[in-house]
């Protein structure tokens, strides 16, 4: 059974930064977009950022030019570089994959605490 298997989350302080990572542990075929979301206590799961097989991104707006996804296609690998992180930052993450007949993959999540 194919999982996701989310890594690197943890506590930082405000200003600092975390790198999360999101591995397959079996084949996934036909993947034509990795993603993370996040949901912090009380609210809904959002959007944090997307990224196609082709490359093209789309971000959240409250992360826009503080995040960056990427992928490694080999790999079948999605990472998220978060800098300046703000306490409204503080959530569950969650990677996803998408695919073309199977539908979504989901990771099991990794806490990111922002705080002094």
């Amino acid at each position: 059974q194919v999982q996701l298997v989310e890594s690197g989350g943890g506590l930082v302080q405000p200003g600092g930064s975390l790198r999360l990572s999101c591995a397959a542990s079996g084949s996934i075929f036909n993947i034509y977009a990795m993603g993370w979301y996040r949901q912090a206590p009380g609210k809904q799961r959002e959007l944090v950022a997307t990224i196609t097989s082709g490359g093209s991104t789309n971000y959240a707006d409250s992360v826009k030019g503080r995040f960056t996804i990427s992928r490694d296609n080999a790999k079948n690998t999605v990472y998220l570089q978060m800098n300046s992180l703000k306490p409204e930052d503080t959530a569950v993450y969650y990677c996803s994959f998408s695919t073309l007949y199977v539908g979504n993959y989901w990771g099991q999540g990794t806490q990111v605490t922002v705080s002094s």
